[in-house]
């Protein structure tokens, strides 16, 4: 199984960051969306969960929740937009996505993926415009940086 992330899109969905999602099973943004209009149209690529960002303070998307918890292939993943938000305890949870730097991550701490798709949104100083794929193949997760815009 094949989930896209992608966080800090500030009101722009790329067609670079669409092309790059298509084929995915699931798709999860960590945060920073802005607008609802960039969910209805991840959404209309796959199956979508979202949560709230720092920037996102107005329509719908100023109601989405600053957590979620999927599971999705046999893997559990917990999506959050800062990492500092993250809780202690990660018992079950074998993927951690967060956003809010703009740096693309991935990292194990203490047997858990941890992965930041960095920004699939508007450059912000000369960090890369970029998301990420994660494979979940025998419940095992595996994740790639996919830069987006060199």
């Amino acid at each position: 199984m094949r989930i896209g992330i992608i966080s800090d899109t500030h009101n722009l969905v790329r067609p670079e960051a669409l092309d790059a999602l298509r084929g995915c099973a699931h798709i999860v943004h960590a945060g920073d969306i802005c607008r609802n209009d960039v969910l209805t149209t991840l959404a209309s690529v796959a199956p979508l969960t979202a949560v709230r960002g720092n920037n996102d303070i107005a329509d719908e998307v100023a109601r989405l929740p600053e957590h979620a918890r999927v599971e999705l292939n046999g893997a559990t993943i917990h999506v959050v937009h800062d990492i500092a938000d993250v809780p202690e305890q990660l018992d079950g949870i074998d993927v951690v996505v967060t956003g809010h730097s703009h740096k693309p991550l991935i990292e194990y701490r203490k047997n858990v993926l941890f992965v930041n798709p960095g920004s699939a949104g508007p450059r912000r100083f000369r960090l890369p415009i970029s998301l990420a794929l994660l494979d979940i193949v025998d419940r095992r997760p595996q994740a790639r940086i996919v830069q987006l815009i060199t």
